[in-house]
């Protein structure tokens, strides 16, 4: 049975494989090969520990200054399926709003309800924490997630950015906005 809750620092692996094969998976074409190539789970892993650690105490990922973003995962049988991380807004006079800021469902799950769960209690943690609505950006070409997105009331509001990400350079990102039921 599915369930939704909180990361836990032994999780890290779980998580690392689901951020290793949702990337390789979602993102050819849209992200050079040799990084998707290059992913390490070993590397993600340690990665996850540390912000799973450092979230729980609260406090930013190691090395940056923004704030502090939670983890929640989804899993089966033990087994973590996605993940998301929120929290406040990162960018720059964003932090009265909530962010989403990485959902991801492992590819042999995808359309199987995982990621409908982990919108939907991100939705209500948001809401709890007292914003009035969130944003998040997707990949521009990754029609997938646009759709997925959509489909839970999130619309593109025109915001652009281009940025780096996970080794991936000269990353072009489309902001979707969404107020909280």
């Amino acid at each position: 049975m599915l369930k939704v809750r909180w990361a836990r620092v032994e999780d890290a692996t779980g998580v690392a494989e689901v951020h290793v094969d949702a990337w390789r998976s979602a993102y050819p074409g849209l992200i050079d090969q040799t990084v998707l190539d290059g992913l390490d789970v070993d590397r993600r892993t340690t990665m996850w520990a540390s912000f799973i650690t450092r979230s729980l105490q609260g406090l930013p990922p190691e090395g940056y200054d923004e704030p502090a973003h939670r983890l929640l995962v989804a899993e089966d049988d033990e087994r973590i399926l996605g993940w998301v991380t929120f929290g406040p807004g990162r960018d720059e006079g964003e932090s009265h709003r909530g962010e989403i800021a990485g959902l991801y469902a492992h590819p042999s799950v995808w359309s199987h309800g995982v990621g409908h769960a982990l919108i939907s209690r991100v939705d209500g943690e948001l809401r709890e924490a007292g914003y009035p609505d969130a944003y998040l950006w997707v990949l521009a070409g990754n029609a997938r997630a646009i759709r997925f997105y959509e489909t839970h009331g999130w619309i593109a509001d025109g915001g652009e950015k281009y940025g780096d990400a996970g080794g991936a350079t000269a990353l072009h990102e489309l902001r979707h906005v969404r107020e909280l039921p």
